[in-house]
């Protein structure tokens, strides 16, 4: 199913995703050494709560996964990179997490995630990668404007990442978004240019770069869910959750 939203929902989903990146910058904050993935958890779900929004992963159970998945959150922590599911562990000095969160306020949802190093000592291969990241979606918003194929966004942003060396995955990527959260089109984090979905105004889509260090494998969890690297190298995804207008594309999903 692809949606194309009119002017009342688009202006419902600016504040649901201004809510996405409202909480994500404030767990960002809160994600110090010593704290738990457990709690990140706890007060994800008390700010959706809080703001009348609905987690949409709690009662998630897609065919990939072992669902459902039962949190608010995803906490991805060093060589985890997608759908990481928070338990029992405290981060440390140098952790690498990313946080994805999506949620849906009156109807309509909104996706995006961040990555970032905990603690006062970042590894400088650590920051290239998630700035590698950041690029290819900067690179795949651009590309982002009416008559535009989908196409022409995974090609962009598979070329920042391959210029930066790394493996893409081509597994999971980037979707269209709007009343659920995953709808067509997928939007692959590599891809030919002029080929594809033409994107319309109104449409909806998560962009999502993410990348591993040496690879483009992946291996899954005991818990069904959290995907991690076969190699065990360290991993970055960044995402939001734009609108296509007459003019090109609104990010959605920036804190306000």
């Amino acid at each position: 199913m692809i949606e194309i939203l009119n002017a009342e929902q688009l202006d419902r989903a600016r504040e649901t995703g201004a809510l996405v990146g409202s909480i994500l910058q404030t767990l960002r904050g809160r994600a110090v050494v010593g704290v738990n993935l457990l709690d990140l958890d706890r007060w994800t779900r008390e700010m959706i709560e809080r703001a009348g929004a609905e987690s949409c992963y709690v009662d998630y159970a897609p065919s990939f996964g072992r669902g459902p998945f039962g949190h608010y959150v995803c906490t991805a922590v060093n060589d985890a990179v997608l759908h990481g599911m928070p338990y029992d562990y405290v981060l440390a000095d140098g952790d690498l997490l990313t946080l994805d969160l999506a949620v849906t306020l009156h109807g309509v949802a909104a996706d995006a995630a961040i990555s970032f190093v905990v603690g006062s000592n970042p590894a400088a291969d650590d920051l290239a990668m998630i700035a590698a990241t950041e690029r290819a979606l900067a690179a795949g918003i651009a590309a982002a404007r009416p008559d535009a194929r989908i196409g022409d966004l995974s090609h962009a942003i598979g070329s920042v990442l391959a210029a930066a060396g790394y493996p893409i995955n081509l597994e999971f990527g980037g979707h269209g978004i709007g009343s659920t959260m995953h709808q067509d089109p997928h939007v692959a984090n590599d891809g030919r240019a002029g080929r594809g979905y033409r994107l319309r105004p109104g449409l909806l889509l998560a962009l999502e770069p993410w990348v591993m260090a040496d690879t483009d494998v992946l291996v899954t969890d005991a818990d069904g869910w959290t995907l991690r690297s076969a190699t065990g190298c360290r991993t970055a995804h960044t995402e939001h959750t734009i609108a296509i207008t007459d003019d090109g594309a609104e990010i959605l999903t920036l804190a306000r």
